[in-house]
């Protein structure tokens, strides 16, 4: 299959803005979204186990995203991909039912987010189905 000169760009453009806003290069790390019935997680690894700088850094970040989003406060996710994600206007509207979890993994980290407000989880999907789109990650968007 030839490859397509505005996915490659796109990709690339993804790429520097998010080592710029995440301050770890993404080609060293590997994100994963994943849904769950009362929200879903954002996790993120180190593809090396010994690389503990990105480990490190990606820890630094998700614990940052982690009160950002708490807060509301989107921007970090509009910087890498230049736009609101969808989802963004619902989680920070119904941001007072939403919970935002970090946990430590072995290469990185995992945000938990969960609520039992049915419109957020809606938003919390929208969001992560995005985010799997955008990245490319390859998860499940059901």
């Amino acid at each position: 299959m030839d490859k397509c000169p505005a996915h490659e760009s796109h990709m690339a453009a993804l790429k520097e803005r998010g080592a710029r806003a995440m301050g770890f290069d993404q080609d060293k790390t590997t994100h994963h979204f994943k849904l769950a019935p009362n929200g879903g997680a954002i996790e993120v690894e180190a593809n090396d186990s010994n690389d503990t700088s990105s480990r490190d850094q990606i820890r630094h970040h998700l614990g940052m995203i982690r009160e950002m989003f708490a807060a509301g406060d989107f921007s970090k996710p509009f910087e890498v991909h230049a736009q609101a994600p969808p989802g963004v206007e619902g989680m920070t509207r119904l941001r007072e039912t939403i919970n935002y979890d970090f946990e430590a993994t072995e290469r990185g980290g995992r945000i938990r987010i969960s609520t039992l407000n049915k419109e957020a989880v809606s938003a919390i999907h929208e969001f992560l189905r995005f985010q799997i789109t955008d990245h490319k990650t390859g998860d499940s968007v059901k």
